[in-house]
């Protein structure tokens, strides 16, 4: 998700009383909600659960277990140099650090589980595990939860209460519910009219405004495979197909192509619906690599790389 979703969650657990249980627990609370996303500073670390994006810092190890008691301590001493300064805070409140501790750990958990709603996912047991999970439950940036969350906000601050922080965070935690199991009906929608369906992957995207519609993309049998999806018009079926395309990962030159560079090997760990095309320029070929989540049939934007291999001369 957006990093000003992920403060927004922060903030509103803070609102809910959780920031007057010590000094500095809304920091707590909104800094550790946006804390894994600092693997975006480290695409240049050789060791590649750290340089991926949504690997180890977004794990339960990584981003649950070791990351919150750093925080905790960074705001800790912080405050202590506060403090020695001669800083007066205006909450009043005492510094209680088992609190802090407590509430960075709270706000790191949202980050995660935020993060797997979308199509992006998120590899949760990184570094043990590169499997990628995802409940598809949101739009990477969902302008309804901004809605209920900057609502809540407003009239907990109109209010001077913590009952609309409350019924907002709950308005959160029912809405992702609410598209989990749309995602879901999605997911087994092609099966009602397909005997053969048996995709080894698939995902269900929903639109940002019309949150119940669904963009569909699944493989199978080395053929990606186009739909959309939407319950109000047919709960059992998709609304539309589009004709597979073949993803040509077991031509022999992609193949050769997928351990050609660096980047090639770090792109494909990354993806998790890669397609290939192939470019033959004499006795050589470019492969260029895509994700069929992002890129589609075309490979035409932003996320693809690509690697020249030898190929076999053309016949003269």
């Amino acid at each position: 998700m957006d990093n000003l979703t992920h403060s927004l969650v922060g903030w509103v657990l803070a609102e809910t009383g959780l920031k007057r249980r010590t000094r500095k627990g809304l920091a707590a609370c909104v800094l550790a909600a946006n804390m894994p996303d600092i693997d975006v500073f480290f695409g240049w670390a050789s060791w590649a659960p750290l340089a991926m994006h949504r690997g180890f810092t977004h794990g339960l190890v990584g981003g649950v277990l070791l990351m919150p008691p750093l925080l905790a301590g960074l705001l800790w001493l912080f405050d202590r140099w506060q403090a020695s300064r001669g800083a007066t805070f205006r909450s009043g409140l005492p510094m209680r650090f088992g609190w802090l501790l407590a509430l960075c750990y709270l706000g790191a958990l949202t980050h995660p589980l935020l993060d797997l709603q979308n199509t992006y996912a998120v590899q949760l047991l990184s570094p043990t595990s590169g499997r990628w999970f995802h409940t598809d439950g949101l739009f990477i940036v969902s302008p309804w939860l901004l809605a209920i969350m900057g609502l809540g906000l407003w009239l907990a601050w109109r209010w001077k209460s913590a009952k609309p922080a409350v019924a907002a965070l709950a308005g959160v935690i029912g809405f992702i519910a609410l598209n989990i199991g749309i995602s879901a009906m999605a997911w087994d929608a092609p099966r009602q009219k397909d005997s053969t369906f048996n995709p080894d992957r698939i995902f269900a995207s929903p639109e940002p405004l019309l949150f119940w519609r669904r963009d569909m993309i699944w493989r199978q049998a080395g053929r990606i495979f186009y739909g959309r999806y939407d319950p109000l018009h047919d709960p059992a079926g998709l609304v539309s197909a589009e004709h597979p395309i073949t993803d040509n990962m077991a031509d022999p030159l992609v193949r050769k192509a997928a351990v050609a560079t660096p980047e090639v090997v770090k792109f494909l760990a990354w993806s998790q619906l890669p397609m290939a095309r192939i470019e033959r320029q004499g006795c050589s070929a470019v492969v260029t690599f895509g994700d069929a989540r992002f890129t589609g049939p075309r490979l035409s934007r932003n996320f693809n790389v690509s690697a020249r291999v030898p190929a076999d001369c053309p016949a003269r």
